[in-house]
């Protein structure tokens, strides 16, 4: 495995390196924790919306006057969905904490539009939303497929700075014969 001094990594790959290793030990418990408690409590909302997409376009979607009430009843299920199964597993955790979070910001202005600013009916909602916008600003932390794959993504870089130019260039594999 490479260090990160052994190469010059790409400012997207150095921002993601950030990203991933930025918590430590009880940091990243925390955010396992958190990412866990999220995923597996958001995991039966998307299951009930799936089961029932048209009364879920029907209750909620129609209040919203969106057009396609159907699609966007079936975009929130598979949101929350497979977002929460990304957050749980810590894998391209940034894509599901966003589906989580776009999710429970639509679902709070439409409670906001439909019952004004109740406490009791915009509570649950904004904890889902700030746990999971705490998971997309923080990272998974290490306990993650994302941290996981890390040691890859830097031998991968560290190859590429070693071929340098050629890196981007296509690259043709021997081929024995006979």
């Amino acid at each position: 495995s490479a260090s990160l001094s052994a190469f010059n990594p790409s400012p997207l790959l150095e921002a993601t390196l950030r990203y991933l290793q930025r918590p430590g030990g009880l940091a990243s418990a925390g955010l396992l924790l958190l990412r866990l408690s999220i995923g597996l409590l958001m995991i039966h909302h998307g299951q009930e919306k799936l089961a029932d997409p048209q009364q879920f376009a029907d209750t909620y979607v129609a209040s919203l006057h969106l057009p396609f009430r159907l699609v966007f009843a079936y975009a929130a299920g598979f949101s929350e969905l497979i977002g929460s199964w990304l957050v749980i597993l810590g894998f391209f955790t940034p894509l599901g904490a966003l589906a989580l979070c776009s999710t429970m910001a639509v679902a709070a202005f439409q409670h906001i539009l439909t019952a004004g600013f109740n406490i009791y009916v915009l509570e649950l909602v904004l904890l889902y939303l700030g746990g999971s916008m705490a998971i997309l600003l923080n990272g998974p932390g290490r306990f993650s497929f994302d941290a996981a794959m890390l040691p890859l993504l830097i031998d991968r870089a560290d190859d590429s700075s070693a071929a340098g130019a050629n890196a981007l260039q296509p690259s043709a594999l021997p081929i024995d014969r006979p």
